[in-house]
This record gives C-alpha cells, sequence and structure tokens, in this order.
C-alpha cells in the first residue's frame, strides 16, 4: 500500500507520497518505453534476460512509487527471467488512465490489459503494497497469466492497522489531499524525500547519497504533474475501498483462489503493512512459502534485494526451474 512513525501533518504528508525514484532515470542494461492502449498508456522499464528464450516476469510497484523501485532486484534476476516492470496508470510516466479509475481492480485490469497485449503470460508477478493487493486480484482473475506470484509487504486487509498507515487512508476522504497539499506546500522536495524513507524504510541510513540524490528529483518531478494528488487520492480511496469488501470479491478470499506458487516477504520494521500479517497470508495462499526479514521496512525489495532473488531462485528450484 499504497499501506518511524511522524508526528501531526509531517506524517500526513510523508504517507500521502510513498517511496518514489526517479521514472526518468534509466540504469544500466534497462530499457524504457510506452504500451499504447484503447484509453490507457503504460509505461514498461524492460530489463531483458541474460539469454534468449527465459520465462518472463512483471513487476508492479506500490503507491506513490514507480517501475523503479525494482531497480535493485531485476538485475539480479536477469538470468533467470526476462524482467519488464509496469508504472501503473498516473505514476511514474504512465499517464492518467481515460476513466479516471484507480481501484485496486482498475489497477489489476490494466495489468491484465498490458498482459494480454504483449502476449508475454504466464509470467513470473512480482508486488509491493498495492502492487501486491493488484498482482494477488490479477493472479485469482486470471490463473493463466500468472506462474508464480512473489508479494512485498503486500497490501491485504488489517483489522488493526498500524498508526503509521493511517495517513494514508484518510487520503481517501474528500478534501484531505488538497488540505496537506496547502499545509506542506512550504516543505522543499528534500524534505518529503526524507520523510518517506524514514516512513518506509526499516533503516533510512542504509539509502546511498546517489539513490537520495535521484529519490529528490523525482519528488520535484512528480509534484509538477497536474494530477499527481488526485491520482494518490484516488489509489488511496481505492485501497480503502478494497479493505471493505466482503464475499469473493474481498481481497483474503480472492488470496484463497490464487492457485500460482506464492513466495511472501514480510519486514519486521514494517510500519505500513504489519509484520503480524506474514501467518495469515501464510495459511491464506494455498501454496505459499514465507520470507521474513526483521530488519526490511515495507520496500525489502529495495533495501535487501538479494535476499529476496534468492528465495525467488529457491521457489524456482522448487519448480523445476521454470
Amino acid at each position: 500500500m499504497s499501506s518511524t512513525e511522524l508526528s501531526g501533518a509531517r506524517a500526513a504528508a510523508a504517507a500521502a507520497v510513498a517511496p518514489t525514484v526517479s521514472a526518468v532515470r534509466v540504469a544500466e542494461g534497462e530499457e524504457l518505453g510506452n504500451v499504447e492502449l484503447p484509453g490507457l498508456t503504460l509505461a514498461v522499464r524492460s530489463r531483458p534476460g541474460a539469454e534468449e528464450g527465459l520465462a518472463p516476469a512483471l513487476y508492479v510497484h506500490g503507491l506513490g512509487g514507480s517501475s523503479q523501485n525494482w531497480s535493485a532486484l531485476m538485475p539480479l534476476l536477469a538470468d533467470v527471467v526476462d524482467g519488464e516492470a509496469v508504472d501503473l496508470p498516473g505514476f511514474g510516466d504512465s499517464p492518467p488512465p481515460d476513466d479516471g479509475n484507480y481501484s485496486i481492480a482498475g489497477h489489476a485490469r490494466a495489468v491484465i490489459r498490458l498482459l494480454d497485449a504483449e502476449r508475454r503470460g504466464p509470467v513470473h508477478l512480482f508486488g509491493n503494497s498495492l502492487g501486491g493487493a493488484v498482482a494477488t486480484r490479477v493472479a485469482a482473475a486470471r490463473p493463466d497469466l500468472v506462474r508464480t506470484l512473489t508479494l512485498v509487504s503486500p497490501a491485504l486487509p488489517e483489522i488493526r492497522v498500524q498508526r503509521p498507515a493511517v495517513p494514508t487512508g484518510l487520503l481517501a476522504l474528500p478534501g484531505v489531499a488538497s488540505l496537506f497539499a496547502r499545509l506542506t506546500r512550504e516543505w522543499t522536495a528534500e524534505q518529503r524525500t526524507r520523510g518517506v524513507m524514514a516512513l518506509c524504510y526499516g533503516d533510512p541510513a542504509r539509502v546511498s547519497e546517489e539513490a537520495f540524490r535521484h529519490a529528490v528529483a523525482e519528488m520535484e518531478r512528480r509534484l509538477e504533474l497536474p494530477y499527481f494528488w488526485d491520482a494518490m487520492t484516488r489509489s488511496a480511496r481505492g485501497i480503502v475501498d478494497a479493505y471493505t469488501l466482503g464475499g469473493q470479491h474481498g481481497l483474503w478470499r480472492q488470496a484463497e483462489r490464487v492457485l500460482a506458487p506464492t513466495l511472501l516477504v514480510y519486514g519486521g520494521r514494517d510500519q505500513l503493512v504489519s509484520y503480524r500479517m506474514a501467518r495469515r497470508a501464510s495459511a491464506a495462499f494455498r501454496d505459499s512459502r514465507l520470507l521474513t526479514l526483521p530488519d526490511a521496512g515495507h520496500v525489502a525489495m529495495m533495501e535487501y534485494p538479494e535476499a529476496i532473488a534468492q528465495a525467488f531462485r529457491e521457489l524456482l528450484d522448487e519448480r523445476g526451474g521454470s
């Protein structure tokens, strides 16, 4: 979800701007492109496999993030998968969807449309936070598109939401986003970025100076976009709505329908998705493995990519390497 405790308005605004890294910057070995669909344009960051014929993978970021949130993990898996990371509608370099649908189901339909258009499925599907909820819905609705599922701090409903995650939910209320914008209009991009990293990393000191500079530059770019707060608000509302859905459309019921082998990753210092949800998730996903990282926060794939890469390789080995 997009879901160090900060105080008052600072906590609220920091949670409202979840971890971002520059969607314009292209790391060595990556390629950027757009996929044009009716009513929808999706920016896609590719990390081609080291050889032809590798199984495809698709990476889905969290609230306020971008495809570059996966740039640390993708090269570690380039010898086993042909990777693509998508910018969800309204985030990264993807413009807003024509229909304005930022619900979990809307984001899931965008991912399904991308996979159908590219004919890359079935893929190894990765998701973080909001992207984890989206990936869960994709895997439940279209099992033919998913080989394996890897979820890093997935935004699945919690009865007792952690206090630092509350401001993100408040974004769903009418007028709150514009209030945040007014209250924090004097904050610099650097201040905002430090607040976000304090909220989302288990140890913000692990962020290199170079990575921090890129994150600040991306924050500046995103804040200039006229649809920034609208995309954040509507996506946060989509998460809250998904948390309240019951019956067959509820996310936990969707998790129970997932057939794909699933790797679950939870961080012990995650302030947005509770570490205690790992046990429930392990029980819900019928074919699951659990990786717990005691020192990780909400974005373990950015903090401990090597550990996740190793766990994914073990999942592949269990399946015969495909």
